[in-house]
Protein backbone atom coordinates (compact mmCIF):
# COMPACT_ATOMS: atom_id res chain seq x y z
CA UNK A 1 0.00 0.00 0.00
CA UNK A 2 2.04 3.07 -1.17
CA UNK A 3 0.09 5.20 1.08
CA UNK A 4 -2.23 4.58 3.99
CA UNK A 5 -3.53 7.78 4.80
CA UNK A 6 -6.96 7.21 4.98
CA UNK A 7 -6.31 3.91 7.10
CA UNK A 8 -9.46 3.76 9.53
CA UNK A 9 -11.53 5.94 7.44
CA UNK A 10 -14.60 4.62 5.72
CA UNK A 11 -16.12 6.19 2.62
CA UNK A 12 -19.46 5.54 0.73
CA UNK A 13 -19.31 6.15 -3.14
CA UNK A 14 -22.44 6.20 -5.06
CA UNK A 15 -22.43 5.85 -8.51
CA UNK A 16 -19.28 3.39 -8.86
CA UNK A 17 -19.60 0.94 -11.50
CA UNK A 18 -17.42 2.45 -13.64
CA UNK A 19 -16.01 6.10 -14.64
CA UNK A 20 -14.87 8.54 -11.94
CA UNK A 21 -17.20 6.04 -9.40
CA UNK A 22 -15.20 3.18 -10.18
CA UNK A 23 -12.07 5.23 -10.00
CA UNK A 24 -12.40 6.57 -6.54
CA UNK A 25 -13.74 3.73 -4.69
CA UNK A 26 -10.53 2.04 -5.83
CA UNK A 27 -8.35 5.00 -5.17
CA UNK A 28 -9.67 5.20 -1.73
CA UNK A 29 -9.47 1.63 -0.97
CA UNK A 30 -5.67 1.51 -2.11
CA UNK A 31 -5.05 4.76 0.29
CA UNK A 32 -6.04 2.55 3.30
CA UNK A 33 -10.07 3.26 3.30
CA UNK A 34 -12.86 1.18 4.17
CA UNK A 35 -15.25 1.69 0.78
CA UNK A 36 -18.91 1.37 0.87
CA UNK A 37 -19.38 1.02 -2.77
CA UNK A 38 -22.69 1.79 -4.75
CA UNK A 39 -24.14 0.35 -7.79
CA UNK A 40 -28.11 0.53 -8.46
CA UNK A 41 -27.26 -3.56 -9.55
CA UNK A 42 -26.67 -5.95 -6.74
CA UNK A 43 -24.68 -8.47 -8.64
CA UNK A 44 -22.45 -5.54 -10.44
CA UNK A 45 -21.94 -4.09 -6.77
CA UNK A 46 -20.82 -7.16 -5.23
CA UNK A 47 -18.46 -7.82 -8.26
CA UNK A 48 -17.14 -4.52 -7.95
CA UNK A 49 -16.82 -5.06 -3.94
CA UNK A 50 -14.48 -8.12 -4.49
CA UNK A 51 -12.21 -6.77 -7.25
CA UNK A 52 -11.58 -3.65 -5.11
CA UNK A 53 -10.26 -5.72 -2.57
CA UNK A 54 -11.04 -6.62 0.94
CA UNK A 55 -11.98 -3.38 2.83
CA UNK A 56 -15.14 -2.78 0.02
CA UNK A 57 -18.45 -3.60 0.92
CA UNK A 58 -21.57 -3.70 -1.76
CA UNK A 59 -24.30 -1.45 -1.05
CA UNK A 60 -26.69 -1.95 -3.90
CA UNK A 61 -29.79 -0.17 -4.75
CA UNK A 62 -31.39 3.23 -6.62
CA UNK A 63 -30.20 5.89 -4.51
CA UNK A 64 -32.69 8.15 -5.93
CA UNK A 65 -35.40 5.46 -4.64
CA UNK A 66 -37.33 6.56 -1.54
CA UNK A 67 -35.58 4.61 1.90
CA UNK A 68 -32.14 3.89 -0.26
CA UNK A 69 -30.04 6.48 1.00
CA UNK A 70 -30.85 5.75 4.88
CA UNK A 71 -30.58 2.12 4.03
CA UNK A 72 -27.31 2.04 2.38
CA UNK A 73 -25.77 4.49 5.72
CA UNK A 74 -27.38 1.76 7.75
CA UNK A 75 -25.29 -1.16 6.43
CA UNK A 76 -22.15 1.06 6.39
CA UNK A 77 -22.41 2.10 10.14
CA UNK A 78 -23.59 -2.02 10.27
CA UNK A 79 -20.36 -3.10 8.93
CA UNK A 80 -17.76 -0.78 9.72
CA UNK A 81 -18.97 1.41 12.66
CA UNK A 82 -18.66 5.03 11.42
CA UNK A 83 -19.00 7.15 7.87
CA UNK A 84 -16.11 9.67 7.57
CA UNK A 85 -16.48 10.42 3.68
CA UNK A 86 -19.29 10.18 1.43
CA UNK A 87 -18.36 10.83 -2.32
CA UNK A 88 -21.20 11.74 -4.24
CA UNK A 89 -21.38 11.30 -8.16
CA UNK A 90 -23.57 10.40 -10.49
CA UNK A 91 -26.20 7.19 -10.44
CA UNK A 92 -27.52 6.73 -13.73
CA UNK A 93 -24.56 6.67 -16.08
CA UNK A 94 -25.72 6.06 -19.72
CA UNK A 95 -29.33 5.07 -18.44
CA UNK A 96 -30.28 8.65 -18.05
CA UNK A 97 -30.28 10.72 -21.34
CA UNK A 98 -27.24 13.89 -20.99
CA UNK A 99 -27.32 15.41 -24.67
CA UNK A 100 -30.71 15.47 -25.38
CA UNK A 101 -31.05 19.05 -27.13
CA UNK A 102 -33.41 21.97 -25.60
CA UNK A 103 -36.35 21.78 -28.38
CA UNK A 104 -36.92 17.68 -27.38
CA UNK A 105 -36.28 17.59 -24.02
CA UNK A 106 -38.98 16.42 -22.27
CA UNK A 107 -40.51 17.22 -18.38
CA UNK A 108 -39.73 13.36 -17.53
CA UNK A 109 -35.74 13.81 -18.78
CA UNK A 110 -35.58 16.87 -16.89
CA UNK A 111 -37.03 15.45 -13.64
CA UNK A 112 -34.87 12.52 -13.80
CA UNK A 113 -31.86 14.41 -14.32
CA UNK A 114 -32.63 17.01 -11.42
CA UNK A 115 -33.47 13.48 -9.03
CA UNK A 116 -30.19 11.76 -9.95
CA UNK A 117 -27.95 14.51 -9.93
CA UNK A 118 -29.44 16.64 -7.52
CA UNK A 119 -32.07 15.00 -5.44
CA UNK A 120 -29.92 11.92 -4.93
CA UNK A 121 -26.88 13.69 -3.42
CA UNK A 122 -29.02 15.64 -1.05
CA UNK A 123 -30.74 12.42 0.13
CA UNK A 124 -27.37 11.04 1.05
CA UNK A 125 -25.85 13.65 2.55
CA UNK A 126 -28.86 13.54 4.91
CA UNK A 127 -28.05 9.98 5.22
CA UNK A 128 -24.70 10.13 6.70
CA UNK A 129 -25.54 13.67 8.28
CA UNK A 130 -26.15 11.88 11.85
CA UNK A 131 -22.91 9.99 11.65
CA UNK A 132 -21.11 12.68 10.84
CA UNK A 133 -22.38 14.77 13.08
CA UNK A 134 -22.20 12.42 16.01
CA UNK A 135 -18.66 11.50 14.84
CA UNK A 136 -17.84 15.21 14.87
CA UNK A 137 -16.09 14.40 11.56
CA UNK A 138 -16.88 13.77 7.88
CA UNK A 139 -15.67 15.12 4.19
CA UNK A 140 -18.38 15.47 1.82
CA UNK A 141 -17.17 15.48 -1.52
CA UNK A 142 -20.02 16.49 -4.82
CA UNK A 143 -19.15 15.65 -8.05
CA UNK A 144 -20.37 18.18 -10.42
CA UNK A 145 -18.75 19.86 -13.70
CA UNK A 146 -17.65 22.49 -15.98
CA UNK A 147 -21.01 22.86 -16.72
CA UNK A 148 -22.26 23.34 -13.28
CA UNK A 149 -19.98 26.65 -13.80
CA UNK A 150 -20.17 27.47 -17.43
CA UNK A 151 -22.59 25.44 -19.86
CA UNK A 152 -22.10 21.89 -21.16
CA UNK A 153 -20.32 21.15 -24.17
CA UNK A 154 -22.02 17.63 -24.76
CA UNK A 155 -24.76 18.00 -22.44
CA UNK A 156 -28.74 19.46 -22.11
CA UNK A 157 -30.06 22.18 -20.36
CA UNK A 158 -31.06 19.39 -18.09
CA UNK A 159 -27.43 18.68 -17.35
CA UNK A 160 -26.06 22.07 -17.13
CA UNK A 161 -28.85 23.22 -14.58
CA UNK A 162 -28.49 20.19 -12.46
CA UNK A 163 -24.92 20.25 -12.32
CA UNK A 164 -25.40 24.01 -11.62
CA UNK A 165 -27.81 23.33 -8.94
CA UNK A 166 -25.40 20.66 -7.05
CA UNK A 167 -22.89 23.44 -6.46
CA UNK A 168 -25.60 25.57 -4.52
CA UNK A 169 -26.34 22.45 -2.66
CA UNK A 170 -22.35 22.53 -1.82
CA UNK A 171 -22.42 25.64 -0.68
CA UNK A 172 -25.79 26.19 1.13
CA UNK A 173 -24.44 22.43 3.03
CA UNK A 174 -20.96 23.60 3.52
CA UNK A 175 -22.26 26.52 4.92
CA UNK A 176 -24.42 24.58 7.56
CA UNK A 177 -22.46 21.55 8.47
CA UNK A 178 -19.41 23.03 8.76
CA UNK A 179 -19.74 23.84 13.10
CA UNK A 180 -20.11 19.98 12.91
CA UNK A 181 -16.57 19.43 11.51
CA UNK A 182 -17.95 18.39 8.24
CA UNK A 183 -16.62 20.00 5.26
CA UNK A 184 -18.85 19.92 1.57
CA UNK A 185 -16.61 20.64 -1.53
CA UNK A 186 -17.02 19.80 -4.73
CA UNK A 187 -14.90 18.61 -8.12
CA UNK A 188 -15.98 19.89 -11.50
CA UNK A 189 -14.28 17.57 -13.70
CA UNK A 190 -14.28 18.72 -17.40
CA UNK A 191 -13.76 16.48 -20.51
CA UNK A 192 -12.56 13.45 -18.37
CA UNK A 193 -12.02 10.07 -21.21
CA UNK A 194 -14.34 7.69 -19.43
CA UNK A 195 -17.13 5.61 -20.74
CA UNK A 196 -19.84 8.16 -20.12
CA UNK A 197 -18.10 10.59 -22.41
CA UNK A 198 -17.62 8.72 -25.27
CA UNK A 199 -21.05 7.59 -25.37
CA UNK A 200 -21.59 11.19 -25.91
CA UNK A 201 -19.30 12.00 -28.85
CA UNK A 202 -16.96 10.57 -30.87
CA UNK A 203 -12.91 10.39 -30.39
CA UNK A 204 -12.70 12.48 -33.44
CA UNK A 205 -14.81 15.23 -32.04
CA UNK A 206 -13.20 14.60 -28.31
CA UNK A 207 -9.97 14.70 -29.75
CA UNK A 208 -11.36 18.80 -31.49
CA UNK A 209 -12.20 20.01 -28.40
CA UNK A 210 -9.69 18.79 -26.17
CA UNK A 211 -7.13 19.98 -28.05
CA UNK A 212 -7.65 23.43 -27.93
CA UNK A 213 -7.38 23.39 -23.92
CA UNK A 214 -4.34 24.67 -21.96
CA UNK A 215 -3.88 21.17 -21.72
CA UNK A 216 -4.69 19.97 -24.42
CA UNK A 217 -5.81 16.32 -23.46
CA UNK A 218 -8.56 14.63 -22.28
CA UNK A 219 -8.19 13.98 -18.38
CA UNK A 220 -8.37 10.84 -17.00
CA UNK A 221 -10.48 9.07 -14.04
CA UNK A 222 -7.53 8.68 -12.02
CA UNK A 223 -6.92 12.03 -12.06
CA UNK A 224 -9.92 12.80 -10.69
CA UNK A 225 -10.13 10.16 -7.95
CA UNK A 226 -6.95 11.92 -6.88
CA UNK A 227 -8.56 15.05 -6.48
CA UNK A 228 -11.36 13.20 -4.78
CA UNK A 229 -8.92 12.23 -2.43
CA UNK A 230 -7.43 15.20 -2.05
CA UNK A 231 -10.45 16.76 -1.28
CA UNK A 232 -11.48 13.51 1.36
CA UNK A 233 -7.93 14.06 3.14
CA UNK A 234 -7.01 15.69 6.41
CA UNK A 235 -4.85 18.79 4.31
CA UNK A 236 -8.03 19.64 3.25
CA UNK A 237 -9.44 20.06 6.90
CA UNK A 238 -9.87 24.14 6.37
CA UNK A 239 -12.03 23.86 2.77
CA UNK A 240 -15.56 23.74 2.11
CA UNK A 241 -17.94 24.95 0.21
CA UNK A 242 -15.02 25.60 -2.96
CA UNK A 243 -15.69 24.17 -6.03
CA UNK A 244 -12.62 22.44 -7.25
CA UNK A 245 -11.84 22.00 -10.91
CA UNK A 246 -9.87 19.67 -13.00
CA UNK A 247 -10.75 20.48 -16.70
CA UNK A 248 -7.52 20.97 -18.42
CA UNK A 249 -7.93 24.66 -18.48
CA UNK A 250 -11.11 24.61 -20.68
CA UNK A 251 -12.71 27.65 -18.33
CA UNK A 252 -9.91 30.33 -19.24
CA UNK A 253 -10.96 29.72 -23.07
Amino acid sequence: MENADFAGRVAVVTGGWRGLGRAAAARLHERGAAVAVNVRDRERAEALAKEIGERAFAVPGDVAADGVPDEIARRTLERFGRIDILVNILINNAALPLSTRFADLTAEEWRRAIEVNLTAPFLMTKAVFPAMRAQHYGRIINISSSAGRTVSTLGGAHYTASKAGLLGLTRAAAKELGKFGITVNAVCPGMIDTELTREHASGELLERLAANYPVPRLGTALEVADLICFAASEAAGYITGASLDINGGDLMM
